[in-house]
């Protein structure tokens, strides 16, 4: 049978939200002799799935190492896309291969490195070989991964122009422009 001392140390370790020295747990617990009683606790785990551990003069109670693997779990945080991303995204899906260079000539505005890594990291993009031209521009396309996400499958599958029309996707500005260079290319073919 456990001794009360064992079990108030098992009951205090176990709550404890961080591990915690001797002092505290005699002064938690009441028990005179934490030192021996700590030496009973260790003893009742050992080879046990959870075991008592001392790091730094504190003790806590921690899973066996041979088995923390069976505790991981992988987190996935959702993150938003920046305003950037979603366009550097959009041109590299629509235009890919295509190089940084190209990309911030079709945004107008230069893009940061983090842009370029938040989309490598989630597996959206991937580079894609080098141009052969002067400076060997790396360029970059889309993987599988970003047709599974947006569920496509494949690249034919992206909306076009009428689509994004009709869903309202596009910036009234834009349409605006658009109706100007189709009224302006009867006259460039005079």
């Amino acid at each position: 049978m456990i001794d009360i001392e064992v079990r108030a140390l098992e009951a205090t370790l176990f709550a404890a939200e961080q591990p915690m020295t001797p002092h505290e747990l005699a002064a938690a617990t009441g028990i005179a002799d934490v030192k021996s009683a700590l030496g009973r606790l260790a003893d009742l785990y050992e080879g046990h799935g959870v075991e008592l551990v001392e790091r730094g003069g504190r003790w806590r109670l921690q899973t066996a190492p041979d088995l923390a693997h069976l505790l991981r779990r992988e987190k996935v945080e959702p993150r938003k896309l920046s305003r950037a991303g979603i366009e550097t995204l959009a041109i590299i899906a629509y235009h890919e291969p295509v190089s940084r260079a190209e990309i911030e000539a079709i945004r107008g505005v230069q893009i940061s490195k983090g842009t370029l890594d938040a989309l490598l990291e989630a597996g959206w993009i991937r580079p894609a070989g080098r141009r052969e031209v002067p400076g060997r521009p790396l360029t970059y396309a889309t993987t599988p991964a970003f047709l599974d996400h947006f569920g496509l499958s494949s690249r034919r599958d992206l909306p076009g122009i009428e689509d994004l029309k009709a869903a309202g996707l596009l910036d009234p500005i834009d349409l605006a422009l658009e109706q100007q260079l189709e009224v302006a290319k009867p006259d460039e073919a005079d």
